[in-house]
């Protein structure tokens, strides 16, 4: 976890736990499944199979649902897939 997503500076673990106890435990999961599905969006490279497409679109649409669950809570926690990540 880090403290912005334009300068990466790391947290201290104790200190992300201290702002993940003060969320929900809904938006907490809902951040962990954003990230793992940007990077399961991020490791396909094209041309895809009819197998990665699939499984490509699944963690689209994962994604999409955790973003609108963050999206409820604070508009600043969606997740968008792209090279940065």
């Amino acid at each position: 976890m880090t403290a912005s997503p334009l300068i990466p500076v790391p947290i201290p673990d104790r200190v992300a736990a201290l702002i993940g106890s003060c969320m929900p435990v809904h938006v907490l999961h809902a951040e962990i499944d954003a990230e793992c599905a940007v990077r399961e969006v991020n490791r396909f490279r094209t041309p895809l199979c009819n197998e990665d497409r699939a499984d490509r679109e699944h963690a689209l649409s994962t994604l999409a649902q955790a973003n609108k669950i963050l999206a409820a809570y604070d508009p600043r926690l969606t997740v968008k897939p792209g090279r940065g990540c």
